[in-house]
């Protein structure tokens, strides 16, 4: 039996000799290869932590010390400590989570994946302990380099600060990226950490220096009193900024020396005040193909060859939404010199290397920061260019503040591409993409596409691009470009007929890639002699006014998205209706106000109703009366 099968909870940690330990990292790291290769996931940022996780457990006892992970998906080596060792279906229906899970374990604190938000929650998780009296508890917070970039560090910071008679111990494990290089003044900073001859003589040196916690173990801590303030205004240039910080400093410590970073972590507990211990970690550490691969060093993969890193399924024949809307995008940057990219820390994921390889000086990465990079865009905006924000639909819900007040209530000419919108499957619900058209619908002014195939992605891009007086979205689902669907007829006011019935029972409307679902629920009605229209209004939003006339002539109306039925486009379809006196009954097919569980999109879209086979069944019961809402009778059709 190996070291690691023996490790069901942390305390299991406890009586490991130091060889043992080294051993037991081996393990883990050759476990992490071996079961992600096969599954898919989150392998080089857990290559980086697992002497770091194995220190936390040894020095803290969770759960009754809260462990906060910031973000989420460095949580494997944790899961494996905490007695989840069966990855065989990992980010697979009814298998462990991507990410930190509630159901999963009690040791899991923090659900949501998105950066920077750690320290917030071990502010608040600290504080209740304060209040409550559970003063032998302690709260720690991992939090990434990366993460730092993110303004809510900050904002924590702040109030730790202020308020600072707390068992709180933050760890920056800084490796140097997010998903790929950090970026930024912090990035600079500590990059000058890491390579300056004291911490490389501390790195060599580091077991023999904290193993002795002597005179000079003790005089090092007593330099760390005050420290962060140093840590902080060199990130900032500005001495006086962060003076009265009041936030002890460790570091910087060999985060894959376990000896050095397990003294640090007893020095930080033993303080019983808030300590930064700053852990210097390499990502994918230990795996030659991901310390090869400098653009995310495997941040996450799909099934691999475990020897060779090499991708086993076969490439796709179609083009992926990221890699299509980057071409797409260069090709218009060419010809306007007024349209620069923006990112936030995912430069490659969003499709925007090749604008930034052609024209370096026209794509912007802000790290990891959505609520700055959109008010910087309306900025950009007033001074005359129109910046292309190229972010995660789900990551985008973190700024809808400053999307209504800095960008739209200024009639900034913003363009948002949100790419992996509605379902994307494995990684659960803090990756769902399926808010933003409920979300974002009510911004005034917002013009919102979901384009349908790669033409429609070409031509929704370009009209996005040429509004200066307005925000623009364009979302893009997960995966391949599906096949091109032309339509037989383009309405005056841009909507796309797709299939056109010889009678008027029913209209269906498809928004964007969803176009499929809806053709195919109209073969099957065909099949039972109902007619239907299938259209795409290309522009979900504002509602074009020739959807009100359609629906006008017909018994029903569906409109089918892969977005939350609540606020979606069929209900804001069904107001406009009811405004102009069109009193048709309206289905709104999409996804349940809930948080979807990590699955494959197709599973998750049944489970939702979201099937043609379906969508189908429940309009020939409505046409029927059987079913509500039901359609209009048939004699009550107007011409």
């Amino acid at each position: 039996m190996s070291l690691l099968e023996t490790i069901r909870t942390p305390r299991d940690l406890d009586g490991l000799t130091h060889d043992q330990l080294s051993q037991l990292a081996d393990e883990i790291r050759a476990f992490l290869v071996r079961t992600v290769s096969a599954t898919g996931g989150h392998l080089g940022p857990n290559l980086g932590v697992v002497e770091l996780t194995i220190a936390l457990h040894r020095v803290f006892d969770s759960p009754h010390d809260a462990i906060v992970w910031d973000t989420g998906h460095q949580t494997y080596v944790h899961k494996l400590l905490t007695g989840r060792q069966d990855f065989s279906r990992l980010r697979k229906r009814g298998g462990l989570s991507g990410y930190p899970d509630r159901a999963e374990s009690v040791h899991d604190i923090v659900e949501s994946s998105h950066a920077s938000s750690s320290l917030s929650w071990a502010d608040g998780i600290s504080r209740a302990f304060q209040v409550t009296g559970q003063t032998d508890r302690h709260v720690v917070a991992v939090v990434g380099d990366g993460a730092l970039t993110g303004g809510m560090t900050w904002e924590a910071l702040n109030n730790i600060s202020d308020d600072n008679n707390r068992r709180l111990v933050i760890v920056v494990n800084d490796n140097g990226r997010s998903y790929a290089p950090t970026i930024g003044g912090m990035a600079r900073y500590l990059n000058e950490v890491r390579t300056k001859r004291t911490y490389r003589d501390m790195q060599k040196g580091s077991q023999q220096l904290f193993d002795r916690f002597g005179r000079p173990g003790r005089a090092i801590y007593r330099g760390t009193r005050g420290a962060l303030h140093g840590f902080l205004a060199r990130f900032v240039n500005n001495e006086r900024m962060y003076s009265n910080l009041d936030i002890k400093y460790l570091g910087p410590v060999d985060g894959h020396d376990e000896a050095a970073v397990e003294n640090a972590l007893r020095q930080a507990k033993q303080y019983e005040l808030p300590v930064l211990v700053h852990v210097i970690t390499e990502k994918g550490r230990g795996y030659a193909p991901a310390r090869a691969d400098d653009a995310d060093r495997f941040h996450a993969v799909g099934v691999i060859d475990p020897e060779t890193g090499a991708p086993l399924a076969p490439a796709s024949p179609q083009r992926d939404w990221a890699d299509a809307f980057g071409a797409d995008l260069l090709g218009l940057a060419q010809r306007d010199r007024r349209i620069v990219g923006m990112t936030a820390a995912m430069l490659r994921p969003v499709g925007l290397e090749p604008l930034a390889k052609r024209f370096p000086d026209r794509v912007i990465d802000v790290g990891i920061a959505e609520q700055h990079a959109v008010t910087s865009a309306a900025g950009l905006a007033f001074g005359g260019l129109h910046p292309v924000f190229a972010v995660y639909a789900t990551f985008l819900n973190r700024a809808l503040d400053q999307v209504l007040m800095d960008v739209a209530l200024h009639r900034a000419g913003v363009t948002f591409v949100l790419h992996r919108a509605g379902i994307t499957g494995p990684d659960g619900p803090s990756h769902h993409g399926m808010w933003d058209l409920a979300m974002l619908q009510i911004v005034p002014g917002m013009r919102l596409a979901s384009p349908r195939d790669g033409a429609t992605l070409a031509e929704e891009l370009a009209e996005a691009v040429a509004v200066e007086d307005a925000p623009t979205v364009l979302r893009l689902p997960k995966g391949s470009v599906p096949v091109d669907i032309p339509a037989l007829e383009r309405l005056d006011d841009g909507v796309d007929v797709l299939a056109r019935g010889t009678g008027a029972d029913v209209l269906v409307v498809a928004i964007g890639v969803m176009a499929a679902q809806g053709l195919e629920v109209a073969r099957l009605l065909d099949e039972q002699g109902i007619d239907v229209t299938v259209v795409d209004p290309r522009w979900a939003v504002p509602i074009a006014p020739s959807l009100i006339d359609l629906a006008a002539r017909h018994r029903l109306v569906v409109t089918i998205e892969d977005g939350v039925r609540v606020g979606g486009v069929g209900t804001r379809l069904r107001q406009d209706m009811r405004a102009a006196g069109v009193d048709t009954a309206l289905n709104e097919v999409g996804l349940p106000d809930a948080f979807l569980p990590h699955a494959e999109r197709g599973e998750l879209l049944a489970e939702s109703g979201l099937t043609a086979a379906a969508i189908a069944t429940d309009i020939a019961a409505q046409l029927a009366g059987t079913k509500q809402p039901a359609a209009k009778p048939a004699r009550a059709r107007a011409r």
